[in-house]
């Protein structure tokens, strides 16, 4: 099935050049783009929030403009939202009909963003989701689930924890994890 596939790939590639829509060059710079792409991009979004209003501002009015500010590569990316976590408010990011997710800054979903099971306990009880994920929140925050499509991304601005306002942003960025831009999980210093 892989040689059937992959020659399935190269023909739409060949078509794609030869009708000039775009090139070789082009598609190999967006694959090397979307490879590099990780949580850690994410994570240095979150630290720079957290360590600089302004940018936290711009994150939080234009997600897609915060990551390029970083260098991070949105061109043909749908565009990215950020929701700030509050004390009185938690997000939870799932894509109900499929697995829209933010691989600009997060990189590849991890499997289990994708699964039904996860899709259907995010609408569903939020609260029991983000349990099994060891995220215990208390009955005053309210969980808000948000859908990622095809058209917008999210990604969460989690809560900075106490105890790290002397921390720089290299620090801060590596205890930011994944499931904490997803909503799953809170940052623990």
């Amino acid at each position: 099935m892989q040689d059937a596939d992959e020659r399935l790939l190269r023909a739409v590639m060949a078509l794609l050049t030869a009708k000039g829509i775009t090139s070789a060059e082009e598609i190999a710079e967006r694959v090397r783009v979307t490879d590099a792409a990780s949580p850690g991009q994410g994570a240095r979004m979150v630290a720079r929030a957290w360590r600089d209003p302004g940018y936290r501002a711009l994150m939080l009015q234009d997600g897609t403009r915060a990551a390029e500010a970083l260098g991070i590569p949105m061109r043909g990316a749908p565009p990215l939202g950020v929701l700030e976590n509050t004390p009185e408010v938690h997000h939870l990011v799932v894509c109900t009909l499929c697995s829209c997710y933010p691989r600009a800054v997060l990189g590849y979903p991890p499997f289990w963003f994708k699964s039904a099971a996860y899709r259907a306990r995010a609408v569903r009880d939020p609260r029991g989701l983000l349990a099994e994920f060891g995220t215990h929140l208390p009955e005053s925050v309210r969980v808000r689930v948000v859908d990622s499509t095809a058209d917008y991304r999210w990604m969460v601005l989690p809560l900075r924890p106490a105890g790290t306002d002397e921390w720089d942003e290299e620090r801060l960025a590596a205890i930011v994890r994944e499931g904490d831009m997803i909503g799953v999980t809170q940052v623990a210093p």
